[in-house]
């Protein structure tokens, strides 16, 4: 059976990807994963070196990719295992296995906090889609390696080394951002495999400290808290990627929601999905929130009277940019929120709406200038000037996961 074939008779069993209020139909699905994998085929037919991952497209268009480092490392294996679940195909399967090994060395790493991102989205899903069962020692020693970055006086976990904000002058010994919140699920997952509670129980330290210190009253977050590893007290809060230091970078909220929807599945503690909810809320209903639910990089960016902390020039952007990796973390995070919520149909609505709005042409690659990636318009960091309005491989992985996380829905 060819995978054509498999990915026609997946969408039969599967009763509608999308809702019925969506626009594309039950035809265009099948068509738009046919898409999917074509992408795909694409990538895999000229990136044969698991060492050097694709990532995103370079200005001519060409793929450009990273070594396994990088703290995207992880993402286009997870997008292999999610399409070996979605199709069944063995060659995925292979293909993913490759991928996800070339990053072994990783589960000894400690040189920051991304091992989270490049071992959970990698080896974890090799383990939960893949049936891998050996790989749960590289879970578990990649947790080991992140709890090396755990401070016992600021109850976090140290997301970078030393460095300075963008003033130049406030230096940051113990900055913690909220991307920090991501990689607590491998702490999670690798209590549930080991027995150990130690990991756990870190975990949930550092989301309280989150909960503390991260957020605003109106649950909108900082990116950037540093802290004094003596005292454990809070000696700045800026951004590093946002609009100003009190503005709200899209993608830092959806981190955030994704993070505290990920502890109420592990510790079941009520806290923690109120606070989901919240950061939920803010999301849904922001005032600068675009209708079709992709928002503009930061939420804040339209509102007049701020000024960014750096050199931030309005003229080099004539329409401010949209985040679709910002979407789909939020789309992926909003499907599992609904599941747990007492507010369902309200989170359910809007993972629909946003995954309509990528599955759209406005959101979604051509196959001609984009012939490796499914998203377009993400933004990697406008203060740095990397990577604004284009394709990077950690959208493609969260829609993916929002693909996936949706079919529970879809059979009810």
């Amino acid at each position: 059976m060819n995978k054509i074939t498999q990915v026609i008779i997946w969408f039969i069993i599967l009763p509608g990807l999308f809702s019925c209020k969506t626009k594309t139909s039950v035809n265009n699905s099948k068509k738009e994963m046919a898409f999917i994998m074509g992408q795909f085929e694409n990538t895999l037919s000229i990136a044969t070196d698991p060492t050097k991952i694709p990532r995103t497209l370079q200005k001519d268009g060409a793929l450009k990719t990273v070594g396994i480092y990088d703290w995207t490392s992880g993402f286009f294996a997870g997008n292999l295992w999610y399409l070996y679940h979605l199709t069944g195909e063995e060659r995925l399967k292979t293909e993913a296995a490759k991928w996800t090994e070339a990053l072994d060395t990783i589960q000894y790493y400690s040189g920051n906090h991304d091992v989270g991102f490049m071992i959970n989205c990698s080896y974890g899903n090799g383990l939960k889609y893949g049936n891998k069962l050996e790989y749960q020692h590289v879970l578990i020693n990649a947790a080991k390696s992140l709890c090396k970055r755990y401070n016992v006086n600021a109850k976090s976990i140290k997301s970078w080394n030393y460095r300075k904000a963008w003033d130049g002058k406030t230096e940051w010994f113990f900055p913690v951002i909220i991307d920090n919140m991501m990689n607590l699920e491998l702490l999670f997952e690798a209590s549930t495999l080991s027995k150990d509670d130690s990991y756990k129980k870190i975990a949930i330290q550092h989301a309280e400290t989150t909960m503390k210190n991260h957020y605003r009253n109106d649950f909108s977050c900082y990116h950037v808290v540093d802290y004094d590893t003596i005292t454990g007290n809070v000696l700045d809060k800026a951004t590093c990627q946002g609009f100003t230091d009190e503005s709200s970078w899209a993608r830092g909220q959806a981190w955030g929601l994704y993070g505290f929807v990920v502890c109420y599945r592990y510790t079941k503690d009520k806290k923690f999905l109120g606070f989901a909810e919240n950061i939920a809320n803010y999301i849904i209903h922001n005032k600068n929130m675009p209708e079709d639910l992709v928002p503009y990089w930061d939420y804040n960016v339209k509102d007049a009277g701020l000024k960014p902390e750096w050199n931030y020039n309005p003229a080099n952007y004539p329409e401010i940019p949209r985040d679709a990796s910002a979407a789909a973390v939020t789309c992926s995070a909003l499907y599992e929120l609904a599941g747990y919520s007492e507010n369902k149909g309200e989170y359910l609505k809007a993972a629909d709406r946003i995954l309509q709005s990528l599955s759209s042409p406005a959101y979604q690659a051509d196959g001609v200038k984009n012939k490796y990636f499914i998203l377009n318009h993400s933004v990697g960091s406008i203060p740095h000037g990397a990577e604004i309005d284009v394709p990077l491989n950690y959208a493609d992985y969260y829609f993916l996961e929002a693909l996936v996380r949706s079919e529970r829905f879809k059979r009810q």
